[in-house]
């Protein structure tokens, strides 16, 4: 599914362990991301858009222009999440093959937040706010989030009183089954459970997914 859709999949495949970077008592969580290919690393929010360019959409027809919130090429809102499809994504300075790489995506599943669009390529950044363009076939729009408390409970229920079913460790990555403004339904590992949205990045703040 390519991240134009915006919208999750039952058909996507459960994250393993080593996408998910391990629960409490399982294998350390992975890295965040990579490590940088050339330094140093501009945040995305200084990689401009071409002046002057024209947006034309992915089948070569002219875009108007987007609504405010709105992404020039998809209509997507803006800023938005996604997933990393692949194994290994490369953040270029501007968005085109000819542009400097400044930096690699490592996990798969990890989620990334859209903050502009030109032509095929989405201008992404990760929790720390580094990355760069990314070609739109490297993103998805199955939602997940970065666990980011040291520990956060897995509840049976969207509830701070309810059991806990499991613990996960911090950077390990969940996919969301569904949202309400202050929990999150989460599996990773085969595990499911309710999470505040409090330990969580990838879902914004009143965000509801159903």
């Amino acid at each position: 599914m390519g991240e134009e859709t915006g919208g999750t999949s039952s058909q996507e495949p459960p994250l393993t362990e080593e996408d998910t970077g391990g629960f409490i008592g399982g294998p350390a969580p992975l890295p965040a991301t990579g490590q940088p290919t050339v330094t140093p690393r501009p945040r995305p929010d200084t990689l401009a858009i071409p002046e002057g360019a024209a947006q034309t959409l992915p089948d070569g027809s002219a875009a108007s222009l987007p609504a405010p919130g709105e992404g020039a090429v998809t209509r997507l809102p803006l800023p938005r999440f996604v997933t990393l499809k692949t194994d290994e994504g490369n953040a270029r300075r501007g968005p085109g093959l000819s542009h400097r790489i400044d930096w690699v995506f490592k996990r798969a599943g990890m989620p990334l937040r859209v903050t502009a669009e030109y032509e095929n390529w989405r201008r992404v950044e990760d929790q720390e706010g580094l990355g760069g363009w990314v070609h739109y076939s490297l993103l998805s729009g199955v939602r997940s989030v970065l666990i980011q408390a040291e520990q956060a409970e897995f509840r049976a229920a969207p509830d701070s009183t309810a059991e806990v079913v499991v613990r996960a460790e911090r950077n390990v990555i969940a996919r969301i089954l569904q949202c309400t403004p202050d929990w999150c339904r989460l599996t990773a590992d085969g595990e499911r459970g309710w999470v505040s949205k409090a330990a969580l990045w990838g879902v914004d703040p009143e965000e509801v997914i159903e």
